[in-house]
């Protein structure tokens, strides 16, 4: 049977890259956009597997309709794909707390009333998947990406505990950590920058990174996607998906260095019980 899929973020970037090869396999897409009309090719193109959803996913109130519309027109919803997002740079001291804020509510409170939305029906037909696109910096962050890897950081953990919780039903998740992809994630108008105080250099510096990478990084968001869809058949889908030659050699990096700082401690750590 052909799946179901609601993708947000889906005009664009890996959500369009998703949209794109769940298309190809058959199966039929509900993508969701702040701007719909932005779909409006994919939807001619494919008429009767595609449909565009207006959705800001900031909006947690229009979660649960939005997903109950889909389940009323297809009758479920196979995959989510919670896509949306934005990057955003800024010192930590210099990162405000509206900026903090929303940046929580895209990637942390919009998917997770996307996922309370969907789960009930997953749980009843005992199947279905929650694909969380995360990032590299969903399992290390440096110098300007406190506020960002902060966002992804919540989604991984709340994602590990739901994977653990909705097994016994058949359902999957999946958390997608990619590196360094040709999406329009570093567009100077979807780029989120706080104020410069000029104090941090480190944060001058991932700044001239952002701002002079859009177009020249190295990932295809088309071979992502299949990456991605190879997983979720997998018999055993794998929880995390590192991405892109950058994006594994980072996680793996980053896990040796937190057994390296770890070991030193290792045996003053344990002894801390009581002497009873």
């Amino acid at each position: 049977m052909n799946k179901v899929w609601l993708i947000t973020g889906a005009s664009s970037g890996f959500g369009r890259a998703i949209a794109e090869a769940a298309l190809a396999d058959g199966d039929v897409v509900v993508g969701a956009a702040r701007r719909p009309e932005a779909l409006d090719d994919l939807v001619a193109a494919h008429p009767d597997q595609v449909e565009a959803l207006r959705l800001d996913v900031a909006d947690t109130a229009a979660a649960e309709a939005a997903v109950r519309d889909v389940v009323a027109r297809h009758g479920r919803i196979d995959v989510l794909v919670n896509n949306a997002g934005r990057t955003h740079v800024g010192a930590f001291e210099e990162t405000g707390e509206d900026e903090l804020r929303a940046l929580f509510d895209v990637h942390v409170f919009g998917p997770a009333a996307l996922v309370r939305a969907v789960l009930p029906s997953m749980r009843e037909r005992r199947s279905g998947a929650i694909v969380q696109m995360s990032s590299m910096g969903g399992q290390m962050s440096f110098a300007g990406f406190s506020a960002y890897s902060g966002t992804k950081f919540a989604l991984e953990g709340m994602s590990e505990a739901l994977a653990d919780e909705v097994a016994e039903f058949g359902i999957k998740v999946l958390i997608v950590e990619p590196g360094a992809f040709r999406t329009g994630l570093f567009e100077k108008d979807r780029a989120g920058v706080s104020t410069d105080s000029g104090v941090y250099s480190k944060v001058s510096t991932t700044r001239g990174f952002v701002s002079g990478g859009d177009g020249t990084q190295p990932g295809d968001p088309a071979k992502a996607a299949a990456v991605i869809l190879a997983a979720l058949r997998a018999e055993n889908t794998p929880l995390r998906l590192p991405l892109g030659d950058d994006g594994v050699t980072a996680v793996l990096g980053h896990l040796d260095q937190v057994r390296e700082g770890i070991t030193p401690w290792e045996k003053d750590a344990r002894a801390t019980a009581f002497d009873d």
